[in-house]
């Protein structure tokens, strides 16, 4: 199979669909890979190293693009929605229930686009695409939340480990799953206050034998989310819904009463946040302050780490990348976990999850 691999175009998302070495166990499969180039520059792999892995440089997007398989790490943007093809395998992120534009193009194209975040093991919610990046996004949302906490980012000038004599910086975390888990381990580290709430209480159990009395654990509800947020410095959103929007959880009546100079990471705005005054922003202008509280809303944080994010998401995508090389289409049927990965097919709308969200694109 033709595999192409074009340069991410989102702002600043240095990340890349196929490393070096992933390029090379396709290669040694019999696949061929067209990377564009400096492809994977920003994540420090050079066209050489593609090259000396077996794939073929292109010069242009048209070139990556125009192959039976395109692995991205970020949805198309509007700019490559002229590049979708029919019956075209697209395997990328594609967070869909935010994006109607996107699902509409998608639909038209006749592209068979699978999306990583709704490939799904069997089991609980075990999502085995998403879960290297929303690790990485979790610890990143207390690293970028203490840094816009410094007053001269627009913060409260809180210091989230305090020092002795000063109390610590309180730090409020709405979900309790894998992004949430690990903003805690990172904000514990720092010596921050850490409350996390979940409505699942055997998550809430599994945490308290992780964090012990390092971390208040609540029950999500509505009286304990305000009480929570009044009092945080730095409030982290980490609710995932696999395939749906995320709820609102937070009013904008509750954001006035947070203390002017609080920031808020919503790590769900990709699914469309579950703070009603965060929209996205991006790395090049990542925040901004309403109602008073600075709120960062990047929806491709671990674009930041690229050189990490990259070999991270490449272990996990890897298997199935090789799976869909070799059977093509017929491997949604031959694994399942990957079959639930499949959003569209034949100019029609097929994951429930998206489906519930725009039930008129499926007709």
């Amino acid at each position: 199979m033709e595999i192409g691999v074009p340069k991410e175009t989102k702002d600043q998302e240095f990340r890349v669909g196929l490393s070096p070495s992933s390029v090379r166990v396709l290669s040694e499969s019999g696949h061929t890979v067209f990377v564009e180039t400096q492809a994977g520059t920003g994540a420090g792999f050079t066209d050489n190293d593609y090259s000396s892995a077996g794939a073929e440089i292109v010069d242009t997007a048209e070139a990556a693009w125009n192959r039976e398989m395109v692995v991205k790490v970020k949805e198309p943007l509007k700019t490559e929605y002229k590049l979708l093809q029919k019956n075209q395998l697209l395997f990328t992120y594609l967070h869909l229930a935010a994006d109607r534009q996107l699902t509409e193009h998608l639909i038209d194209s006749g592209t068979c686009a699978i999306a990583y975040e709704t490939v799904e093991q069997p089991g609980a919610n075990r999502l085995p695409l998403l879960t290297p990046m929303s690790i990485i996004a979790g610890r990143l949302a207390v690293q970028f939340g203490a840094r816009f906490l410094e007053r001269q980012q627009g913060g409260r000038g809180v210091l989230l480990g305090g020092v002795p004599g000063v109390k610590p910086g309180k730090v409020v975390i709405l979900g309790g799953g894998v992004v949430g888990t690990e903003a805690a381990k990172i904000a514990v580290g720092m010596g921050a206050g850490v409350q996390i709430l979940d409505v699942n209480v055997e998550r809430l159990s599994y945490l308290e034998t992780l964090f012990g009395s390092r971390v208040e654990l609540l029950y999500s509800n509505s009286a304990h989310i305000e009480a929570a947020v009044k009092e945080a410095d730095l409030l982290i959103g980490a609710v995932l819904i696999p395939g749906k929007k995320a709820p609102i959880l937070v009013s904008r009546e509750l954001v006035k009463q947070m203390r002017p100079g609080s920031v808020i990471v919503d790590v769900a705005v990709d699914q469309g946040g579950c703070v009603e005054t965060l929209h996205p922003t991006s790395h090049t202008s990542p925040v901004y302050i309403d109602e008073g509280v600075v709120h960062y809303g990047v929806p491709n944080m671990p674009g930041a780490v690229p050189w990490t994010s990259t070999q991270a998401l490449n272990n996990s995508t890897l298997p199935y990348v090789v799976q869909l090389a070799n059977l093509g289409i017929k491997a949604l049927d031959a694994n399942p976990a990957l079959g639930k990965g499949l959003n569209v097919k034949n100019h029609r709308l097929v994951h429930p999850a998206v489906l519930e969200v725009f039930p008129d694109l499926g007709k």
